[in-house]
């Protein structure tokens, strides 16, 4: 049985956070003045599918933001820092290479690198903070139109495992942090219930030991270290099950505490698992474990020293047959099967539509 629509009126806005997975163009306004030219999402072929040329998004076209707003009738979010934008009918926080900690946490433990730029959660959410009084003047309107909007909080905590186990932490190091990660993204939630919202969209994280990238970096890992099924890394993967299992354990204190709020959990990780198990299903009919963009000589077209956009770096002919578009992103094909799950089932609970409708 089909669900019905939300009518647009129901939804006012959308506010958007998290990272690359969200991020429709802050980073380009953020990294800028510190990485001048070497920004390669900001260069073809990025956006090629959609945008016909790069727009800050980490693909070849939409992302899931995308996709949920066009499905409420919303523009596209327009990100934040570009600051020459309206944003009364949404905004996007989201930040590639964003963290839930903060960015002194890994300043403190030498986790840092000149790419790791102070955008955290925290710094996002105060932004949404420093935006309010443009879109309402008191507290009562600010109550009602928050309410009448639909807050995503993320993909947000993949970075901080990242980082952690590229400067040298084990996965068993790394996993004593997601309660601290979850914690974050908790507190998140609360404040935004503090300032009128009352659905919330929270997503998990991805299987990152699925990511081309990383499997390009771990090619020499003895074979106990792969999942037989999908030939994504174990480790890395058990730790991002590790993070999603205990967002969902907070999600349900939450709703205990805020029973009136639709708090909406959304699931990166299994259908994305479902493109490698059953890659034809979607039309992903070339190797899922391979990213359409890139320069690399193995099976998972990844050079670890030319990336997508940098000089001489091309990309498939058919983006929409691939899961990854760069290795580390998702292809907009992919992208829009998980924007569906999400919005209508089953890769939610409980999908988006069902959550807002009447």
């Amino acid at each position: 049985m089909a669900l019905p629509l939300i009518r647009t009126k129901h939804v006012n806005a959308i506010f958007s956070f998290g990272d690359s997975y969200a991020d429709t163009g802050n980073f380009a306004f953020l990294a800028s003045p510190v990485l001048n030219d070497t920004i390669w999402t900001s260069k073809p072929p990025y956006g090629e599918t959609f945008f016909h040329g790069p727009n800050g998004r980490c693909s070849d076209g939409r992302l899931v933001i995308d996709f949920i707003a066009d499905e409420m009738g919303l523009p596209f979010l327009p990100p934040y820092l570009s600051h020459n934008e309206s944003f009364s009918r949404g905004a996007n926080f989201a930040v590639s290479g964003a963290t839930a900690l903060d960015f002194e946490f890994f300043v403190k433990n030498n986790l840092t690198s000149r790419d790791i730029i102070n955008s955290s959660l925290r710094v996002q959410l105060s932004w949404f903070d420093e935006l309010k009084p443009s879109l309402c003047s008191t507290p009562g309107d600010c109550w009602d139109y928050f309410g009448k909007s639909l807050f995503v909080l993320g993909e947000i905590g993949g970075n901080d495992y990242a980082y952690m186990l590229f400067f040298g932490w084990s996965v068993e190091q790394t996993m004593a942090y997601v309660p601290y990660v979850i914690s974050i993204i908790s507190s998140a939630v609360e404040m935004l219930i503090n300032e009128g919202a009352t659905a919330i969209v929270i997503p998990g994280t991805w299987p990152a030991g699925c990511a081309p990238i990383n499997l390009a970096i771990n090619m020499n890992a003895s074979i106990d270290a792969y999942e037989p099924q999908t030939g994504c890394i174990k480790a890395l993967n058990e730790l991002h099950r590790s993070h999603n299992i205990k967002l969902r354990f907070e999600i349900t204190k939450l709703r205990l505490r805020y029973p009136h709020i639709a708090l909406i959990y959304t699931d990166y990780y299994s259908l994305t698992i479902d493109f490698l198990l059953f890659p034809e299903r979607f039309g992903f009919i070339r190797a899922p474990l391979m990213a359409c963009c890139g320069n690399g000589n193995n099976q998972y077209n990844i050079n670890l020293t030319e990336a997508c956009g940098m000089p001489g770096v091309s990309a498939c002919q058919d983006p929409s047959t691939y899961v990854s578009w760069d290795g580390a992103h998702m292809t907009e094909a992919a992208y829009r099967y998980i924007a569906s799950s999400w919005l209508r089932g089953p890769y939610a609970d409980p999908p988006i539509l069902l959550a807002l409708r009447d």
